[in-house]
């Protein structure tokens, strides 16, 4: 990062983020990025692999009134891209740190299916189109979601359903698997990478990738996969309605979920809402509502929380049954308008 006085406009608050994280020792720098989402690890990778050498101006503008203790002081370190790894592999683990690597330092990629998680869907989908289900699901789970259900959404109608139920079975996958994976890969787009066995996929995974999906591909694969396995299609269906997909509701949905909870409900699932997450339900109603309700919040005094997640699970079978009439609508869904 070049010398910048505190106000420059190029300096951005990731840069600033990167410069504070590399202050930090490890162990510290590990618990921190830890609490990071996929998107937010990739922008700082970035940002901290870009650094070079950091400054006092930039370690100033940094972290403001701390100033004094960092006058001076620098980060020189020869292997910049080998340190963010290593606090990356600390952090989130070998597998997503090698995934994650890949896009912020793609010279360092070096196998087939490390390149793959750089292509968009439109590229992916001619590779794998005619490919068994079980080797295009253990490609899907290494994906970011949206470029998975990308993927999904150009596979054929009959292979989809049968595409997610293996990612939610995955559990345990094979050496050979991966290297029929990266053959088949390699042929197409890059060298032979090496193998080990991995633990991948799960509900959790299928109902992120159905949840990027247009609505019309959740309506095709649940009901198959139900068909063939009902536990399966209830653990999947419970990852992907949950509390929290409800702070993505827009206000016009928002405000007829809240039609069909009554008061106590309400209240006893807001009380062990996060104050910033509260206001994405408040905003939906008339001020005087919102007011109303922040004081019964306020006035209930502590709950057990299992009476907190038994109001939320209310609330969200509510928001299941909405979703399921079309009268509101979670995630994608553009295919759903004319």
């Amino acid at each position: 990062m070049a010398e910048a006085a505190p106000d420059d406009a190029a300096i951005t608050d990731a840069d600033r983020a990167a410069v504070m994280i590399m202050l930090l020792d490890d162990d510290q720098a590990a618990a921190l990025l830890g609490q990071l989402g996929p998107a937010q690890l990739r922008v700082l990778g970035e940002k901290m692999c870009a650094l070079g050498e950091i400054s006092p101006a930039a370690i100033a503008d940094a972290i403001g009134r701390f100033v004094e203790k960092t006058d001076g002081m620098g980060l020189i370190v020869p292997d910049r891209v080998g340190q963010v790894r290593a606090m990356m592999t600390r952090a989130i683990g070998d597998v997503k740190t090698d995934s994650l690597m890949q896009r912020i330092a793609p010279s360092a990629r070096t196998s087939s299916l490390e390149m793959a998680r750089w292509l968009t869907p439109q590229v992916l989908l001619p590779l794998v189109r005619d490919e068994h289900p079980q080797a295009i699901a253990v490609l899907l789970v290494q994906l970011d979601p949206d470029v998975a259900a990308g993927v999904l959404a150009g596979l054929h109608d009959d292979v989809q359903s049968q595409v997610v139920q293996r990612i939610a079975t995955l559990g345990p996958v094979a050496p050979e698997a991966l290297a029929m994976l990266e053959d088949m890969l390699a042929r197409r787009i890059g060298e032979f990478h090496g193998r080990a066995a991995l633990t991948m996929g799960g509900p959790r995974e299928a109902a992120d990738i159905i949840n990027a999906a247009a609505r019309t591909v959740e309506r095709r694969v649940m009901p198959e996969i139900a068909k063939a396995d009902k536990a399966l299609a209830k653990a999947i269906e419970n990852e992907m309605f949950k509390f929290e997909h409800l702070f993505a509701l827009d206000d016009k949905s928002m405000g007829t979920l809240l039609r069909e909870v009554d008061s106590d409900t309400l209240i006893a699932a807001l009380k062990g809402t996060a104050e910033p997450n509260r206001e994405v339900f408040l905003r939906a109603m008339s001020s005087r509502a919102a007011d109303g309700v922040r004081d019964e919040i306020a006035a209930r005094g502590r709950m057990k929380m299992a009476e907190v997640l038994e109001a939320q699970k209310a609330m969200v079978t509510a928001a299941r049954r909405l979703a399921a009439e079309g009268v509101i609508v979670f995630g994608a869904g553009d295919d759903d308008y004319v």
